[in-house]
């Protein structure tokens, strides 16, 4: 389990140090003391512009969360809407412009980030999932922004009164940044495990947004004001809101529930939604398969089903259960090239017939390797029928030359091909499967007892082994 969690701790890690490499690249050549040729009154309109625009669409994603009934889309418009609009009550106080010196610009210019970045991490709250308590937090929010815009406005008619922190690299901006970088490491961490799930462009978009929300911090709290690299950060700020609110947008209009903001996306998304998460190439092969025999994909979409739920009980990484739910409802695919007459028969099949079928791992993996799937899935499609005493097939592979995915798709293929009817036979019932399962050391006891954890059928008296049946 160590293992596990530091592996899964260095991926998440060196995916957002990948993020943060540009605008570090860009701080490290931009670090002076040569001030930007940028005046006060600049510094207020291009503030005022850009967090005016950003807040507009924050509150615009806001609605639209409301009204799609998608609350952490109401969260996250809301916590881009609450940093923008202290980043325009910044921009406002520009000192000399509209007032003069204050402390309300660097108030408002310390607590942007760390305000919005609260917000997001309390997201993935469970109580927020769903619609039950959306009017809530809907009305929590809007009453938190017209509280910040009755602040600023307080700061504005009494700015001698508002005092002057944090300080550019004080204790408080320390204190500040600390704080900021956790809430941001928090989310991006989730946004990780989302994009390590769906590969999705739009979800790196989202990881490469947060980093660079996380390090605009550094910038805007304890480097010189109005320096080249102090303009990257509000930079940062605005650019980093704009990647992830864009695809969160977009999510909510399609009617989907956006994920990366929480890292709640479960594993078995991916095979219920297989274009939108896995590619069209995946949604292309189970409709060829459908086409030549519906209960074979219905049977790949189940087993696919059943071994995610099993890596994710065993607690694998993202990357592997992807890679799961791929092998899951590709591994039958080689029944492409079975003739109909021998994938459809109403009843036993001849031993040569056997054998036809036994050919159809060997022609699932000639067939993903074509197609340029990686080995870790094709592993998995030709050796779902391999069995830890090597008895199995198609390369009598035993015990320490089974990779555990391949003895989750062994456990889940069984499971279904018993529970469900067939053209020959009836379904068993779930306790007599089970039993054949947790007594037969053919499967890997590990995954037996995550099936069992999930479903909670108790094993009935065990009866003998179905290869044939399973097949």
């Amino acid at each position: 389990m160590d293992g596990l969690l530091r592996s899964r701790f260095g991926s998440n890690l060196t995916l957002i140090a990948a993020s943060a490499a540009v605008p570090a690249a860009v701080m490290h050549f931009l670090v002076s003391e040569d001030k930007a040729p940028v005046t006060a009154v600049q510094h207020l309109f291009i503030m005022a512009i850009g967090s005016t625009i950003a807040a507009a669409a924050s509150v615009a994603l806001m609605l639209a969360g409301f009204k799609r009934r998608e609350t952490r889309a109401v969260v996250a418009g809301g916590a881009f809407a609450a940093m923008t609009l202290i980043l325009l009550i910044h921009g406002l106080a520009t000192p000399g412009v509209l007032i003069g010196p204050n402390g309300v610009v660097a108030v408002a210019g310390g607590l942007a980030l760390p305000v919005g970045g609260a917000i997001l991490t309390v997201a993935a709250l469970p109580a927020l999932r769903g619609p039950r308590h959306l009017r809530t937090v809907a009305v929590t929010l809007t009453a938190l922004l017209v509280v910040i815009a009755a602040l600023g406005a307080v700061g504005f008619a009494v700015p001698q009164d508002v005092p002057s922190v944090p300080g550019y690299n004080s204790p408080e901006a320390i204190a500040l940044l600390a704080i900021g970088t956790l809430f941001f490491g928090i989310v991006a961490s989730r946004a990780v495990r989302t994009f390590t799930l769906t590969r999705r462009s739009s979800d790196l978009l989202v990881v490469i947004g947060i980093v660079w929300l996380g390090m605009a911090l550094i910038p805007v709290l304890v480097l010189d004001p109005y320096t080249w690299v102090w303009w990257t950060g509000h930079a940062l700020e605005l650019l980093g809101v704009t990647l992830v609110g864009v695809p969160v947008a977009m999510d909510v209009h399609r009617g989907r529930p956006s994920h990366p903001l929480v890292g709640d996306l479960p594993a078995a998304a991916l095979v219920a939604e297989e274009e939108a998460f896995l590619g069209a190439r995946v949604r292309v092969l189970m409709a060829r398969l459908e086409a030549k025999d519906r209960s074979t994909e219905e049977h790949t979409r189940r087993v696919a089903e059943w071994a995610v739920a099993i890596g994710e009980q065993l607690d694998l990484s993202a990357g592997r259960l992807r890679d799961l739910a791929l092998a899951g409802l590709l591994h039958d695919i080689g029944k492409l090239s079975i003739p109909d007459a021998i994938l459809g028969k109403p009843g036993k099949l001849t031993d040569a017939e056997m054998d036809v079928i036994r050919r159809h791992p060997v022609m699932g993996d000639d067939l993903l390797r074509e197609l340029g799937y990686p080995e870790q899935i094709r592993r998995g499609v030709r050796g779902h029928h391999e069995r830890l005493d090597g008895s199995g097939y198609p390369d009598g592979l035993r015990g320490d030359e089974l990779d555990l995915e391949t003895r989750i798709l062994a456990v889940a293929d069984v499971w279904d091909a018993l529970v469900s009817p067939r053209v020959y036979r009836g379904a068993w019932t779930p306790e007599r499967a089970m039993a054949l399962l947790a007594v037969d050391a053919e499967f890997d006891a590990r995954c037996v007892a995550a099936l069992r954890a999930i479903t909670g059928v108790v094993p009935a008296v065990a009866a003998a082994p179905p290869l044939a049946d399973a097949a």
